[in-house]
Parts: structure tokens; C-alpha cells; sequence
């Protein structure tokens, strides 16, 4: 049985570091958490525009952050999706006027009309596993796998940073990637005694790059597992999954955030198999590929990844992924709030 989380509105963070933990976890604890969607619940129908209907900066928000016992600078923390499912029946995306991969922004600037604000509804069938997409234009209409995500999990920054829950950064943080999804492991560095975990921005699916800038969007129940990982540093938020190692890069221009994420991959690749620094360039540069996380956000996203079928019998981490992926998945019950 794991413990039980469920966040009031008042409840939920907007920032990573600059709050208080909500509750005390411990190393092989599992947890259950509701999640709300980067819009608060806010936005219900097609004319919910978020524009109206939510206030900045109170978008994003998440869940926690928790205080991890045993954490402290130097530390990597990981923590390991059990299960992701929608706690809606349905979820929303949107176009905002000057957000977007495909609009003009305040650091794009241009001398053209902002894209027109628009929502989209999406029911969500989970015996099915669909999302139903349905043209607003006209009659078109069709069902896409239902592939729920968290787009955003972090820590609290170094430095007595607060940073809001819309960016991403060596913390983690808004990461919009489709690879943090159930089964998947992500080590984050640990910056403050107790890490201050937080985790929301439940997506029922999400293209590579989010190029509109939302997702479907919708609340989440999920539960995860921790460890950490003493006296291991990591440079930048990573992921493992049953047959991958994947390293994150988050920076603005893009090419810098590909360049972070395929330089940690390279030194990563080169810790695991003892080859020398060139030749896990030359692996990574002729096995790797670059699945894209957001293009959108205040930084952007880059993934590195790598084949684990490639790397030998080293494993990363000392096994963490292998023993948190072992944790039965539970049914919630109760638990503190």
C-alpha cells in the first residue's frame, strides 16, 4: 500500500525552491499524488480562455515539494514512475497569442499578429487508451494513443535560487518530454538538504517539442518511488528506461540546450564503459539519437540518448533503475495529508 497525497488548491506550488516541504518521504517509500494541470483546472470548455480564466504567474502548478531524508548537496536523487494515469476524463490544449514554437515572442519579436487564442477539449477514453482529437474548423476528428507524461519534475535549485515552475534548468523542472512516463527513472543532482521534490503538468499525450507550447493537458493521479544515490553528483537531469540512457540539456538558443545534453551523454557514456573520451564520441555520434523535449518554454529542451544494449553489462547508477522498477505497483491508500 503506498502513501497518500492529495494537495488542496492552496496547496500547490508555482516555484522550485522558496517554499516549504509539504511532508517528509524516506529512500524505497512509494508515493501517490494528485496532480492539477498547468492551468489549475481553470480552463473547462472551449471558451475557457486561459487568458481569462487564469492569472500569472499561477500557471504551472505542482505538487510538493517534498523533503527527501538523507539527501544532501553532492547526491543524486532518483525517482521512479510507477504508474500515470489521468485522473480526468478529459484534457485541453490551447494556442496562446505570442507563445508557440510557430509565433512571434517576446525574445522573437516580430511585426505580425499574435496567433488568435483558441482552447480545444479532448476526451479521454482509459479503457481504450485514447485521446480523441476533434478539429475545431470542421468535422475532422480522430483517436491518438493516450500516452500519459509529466512534463514538469524537479528539485530545488543551488544558490537560494526560486525559479518558476514554467522553466527548466539543471534542477529539472519544466522539461516536456514524452519520456517521463511510467517505467521511466529520472535522477535528478541534489542541491539542498532534503532535495525538495515536486512534480506536476500531467500530459494525457504530447508531440515531440510541444511545438504549440501546450500539451493535453490534464490532472494526474501518479505514483513514484525514490532512492538516493549517495555521494554520486549529476551534472544535468538524466533518464533511464528499460533500454535507454537519456541526458537533458536545457538552455536557450536550442543548440546550445542539444550541445548540454550530448556532452553529458558523451562523459556518461565514456563513465560506463571505460572508453576514452573520443571514442564514446564517435559511439554516441553514430548510435545516439536527439528526441526534442519543448521549443517553447523560457528554456528549451534537448534530449541525448543511447541504446543500453550498446554499453555492455555496466549499469548505471549501481542498478537503481533495475531495483526501483522491482517496487510492486500498489493500490493507493491513505495517508497523511
Amino acid at each position: 500500500m503506498s502513501d497518500l497525497y492529495e494537495p488542496k488548491p492552496a496547496e500547490l506550488a508555482y516555484t522550485f525552491g522558496g517554499r516549504q516541504p509539504v511532508r517528509d518521504l524516506h529512500p524505497g517509500q512509494v508515493l501517490s499524488v494528485y496532480t492539477e494541470d498547468c492551468f489549475g483546472g481553470a480552463v473547462k470548455t472551449i471558451d475557457d480562455l486561459p487568458t481569462r480564466v487564469c492569472q500569472m504567474p499561477y500557471l504551472n502548478p505542482v505538487t510538493g515539494p517534498f523533503y527527501i531524508n538523507g539527501a544532501e548537496p553532492g547526491d543524486t536523487l532518483a525517482v521512479h514512475f510507477l504508474d500515470i494515469a489521468p485522473a480526468r476524463d478529459w484534457g485541453v490544449s490551447s494556442t496562446f497569442p505570442h507563445f508557440g514554437a510557430l509565433t512571434s515572442t517576446h525574445t522573437t519579436a516580430t511585426l505580425q499578429p499574435p496567433l488568435d487564442e483558441r482552447v480545444w477539449m479532448y476526451p479521454i477514453d482509459a479503457t481504450a487508451g485514447t485521446v480523441r482529437f476533434q478539429a475545431r474548423d470542421s468535422d475532422y476528428g480522430l483517436d491518438l494513443p493516450l500516452e500519459p507524461m509529466h512534463g514538469t519534475v524537479g528539485v530545488a535549485p543551488a544558490g537560494f535560487q526560486v525559479i518558476s515552475t514554467i522553466t527548466s534548468d539543471v534542477h529539472g523542472g519544466n522539461l516536456d518530454t514524452p519520456e517521463l512516463r511510467a517505467g521511466t527513472t529520472l535522477y535528478l543532482p541534489v542541491f539542498v538538504h532534503g532535495a525538495l521534490l515536486a512534480l506536476g503538468d500531467g500530459h494525457a499525450r504530447q508531440g515531440q517539442g510541444e511545438t504549440s507550447g501546450v500539451a493535453v493537458e490534464t490532472a494526474m493521479h501518479t505514483t513514484i518511488t525514490i532512492d538516493v544515490i549517495k555521494g554520486v553528483a549529476t551534472p544535468t537531469p538524466r533518464l533511464e528506461t528499460s533500454d535507454g540512457l537519456l541526458s537533458i540539456g536545457c538552455a536557450r538558443p536550442l543548440e546550445d540546450a542539444f550541445r548540454i545534453s550530448q556532452h553529458d551523454l558523451v562523459q556518461w557514456v565514456a563513465e560506463l564503459t571505460g572508453l576514452g573520451l573520443l571514442d564514446a564520441y564517435q559511439l554516441v555520434a553514430q548510435a545516439g539519437t536527439a528526441p526534442v523535449g519543448n521549443v517553447c518554454d523560457p528554456n528549451y529542451t534537448m534530449l541525448a540518448r543511447m541504446p543500453k544494449a550498446l554499453l555492455g553489462t555496466a549499469a548505471a547508477y549501481g542498478g537503481a533503475h533495475e531495483r526501483l522498477r522491482a517496487t510492486p505497483r500498489p493500490t493507493p491508500g491513505g495517508g497523511v495529508r
